[in-house]
């Protein structure tokens, strides 16, 4: 081969390289646009990775979608994709996109959690955000496997009073712990229910259980307690009198007389107590049976926990709705009865206590 003919075989070649180099620098790591509108992309659980790269290019976030699952492979990194939410914006090259899925850096999204919410109501809640099903979220959090697999067992052990009744219809309400948390969509149901029950044992910790312990109750009584203090005010100012009305009225052997326990073990309640209701045998009707029910009614929160276990230190036994978000409280019958005709209009019979 002459010298110019060698010259001439080297420039090509040199110009090839670059030409190769300029093309892979170009699809890999110039973004397809200069615009800085950001998308969000929904890869779904089991989604295949040339799906996920189809997807890609239809939503213009890469250019190529072969050349995009030929860089996956080289890296080895078609595989384990977490399914969610990813936002994108189209300055990003093709490798930050890589990047950003192998990391599984899914979008995250704030989520309430009410205080008061029962188990159903979470489970709306959770499917109408796409966080999770609701019918795998109530199987799920009634699953006495998984139940048993949390950390609870303290909390629901063959010493508490109530755990022969709760055990055949072992649920977690009482233990999702009513907060703000970030979740991501198309999560797993145990995943979402393991952080609300993690942060339920952080603030349901020793010092509360020990508290249950001075005042006679154990730890599932306190959640109870709690839970139904929690459905019957807002106010965090009254929820340890509320509580000290229900430690009294336990004191002296009163049935505990809730309406919301009531409520509770009514099926499909249509917002109207009656009391045909009141006078259903339910295991939740306090009006017919002492003591607790056999379940917590809904998921308290740290007032509502807290208040249980420390009762205001009054003698009340009654307490009336005043229609402004706010209770009266009496001592005697003779009070309550003349509370309930001021704000409720109403007599009740002579033989009918109640707290409400």
């Amino acid at each position: 081969m002459t010298l110019l003919r060698r010259d001439k075989f080297l420039f090509a070649c040199l110009s090839a390289f670059l030409v190769v180099g300029f093309l892979l620098s170009w699809f890999l790591l110039i973004p397809p646009s200069r615009t800085p509108s950001d998308k969000v992309v929904t890869i779904k659980r089991g989604m295949p990775f040339r799906s996920i790269a189809m997807m890609l290019e239809q939503e213009g976030i890469i250019r190529n979608k072969e050349l995009f699952i030929a860089t996956a492979t080289l890296f080895g990194k078609t595989g384990g994709i977490k399914a969610g939410e990813y936002e994108f914006h189209h300055r990003m090259s093709l490798l930050k996109v890589l990047g950003l899925l192998v990391k599984g850096q899914v979008k995250q999204h704030l989520v309430t959690i009410p205080e008061g919410y029962t188990l159903p109501q979470i489970g709306q809640l959770l499917e109408s955000l796409n966080i999770v099903g609701k019918t795998a979220f109530l199987q799920a959090a009634s699953s006495p496997p998984f139940i048993h697999s949390l950390g609870l067992l303290p909390l629901l052990s063959d010493q508490d009073r109530n755990f022969s009744r709760f055990k055949s219809g072992l649920t977690l309400e009482g233990y999702l712990f009513p907060d703000t948390y970030h979740f991501i969509k198309e999560m797993e149901p145990e995943e979402v229910i393991r952080v609300m029950v993690h942060r339920f044992l952080k603030v349901f910790g020793p010092d509360l259980a020990e508290r249950a312990s001075q005042l006679g109750m154990t730890p599932m009584e306190a959640v109870i307690l709690a839970s139904i203090v929690e459905k019957e005010t807002p106010l965090p100012e009254e929820k340890p009198l509320i509580s000290a009305v229900f430690h009294n009225r336990l004191k002296r052997r009163m049935p505990l007389q809730s309406d919301p326990t009531v409520i509770y073990g009514i099926r499909n309640f249509d917002g109207n107590l009656t009391r045909e209701h009141l006078q259903t045998p339910t295991p939740f009707n306090t009006y017919l049976f002492m003591g607790f029910p056999p379940s917590p009614i809904c998921n308290p929160g740290k007032d509502s926990l807290r208040a249980a276990l420390h009762p205001a230190s009054v003698t009340y036994l009654y307490f009336v709705s005043k229609n402004d978000g706010a209770h009266h409280f009496s001592e005697t019958y003779e009070e309550h009865r003349n509370a309930v005709w001021k704000y409720q209009k109403k007599l009740i019979p002579k033989n009918h206590l109640t707290t409400k």
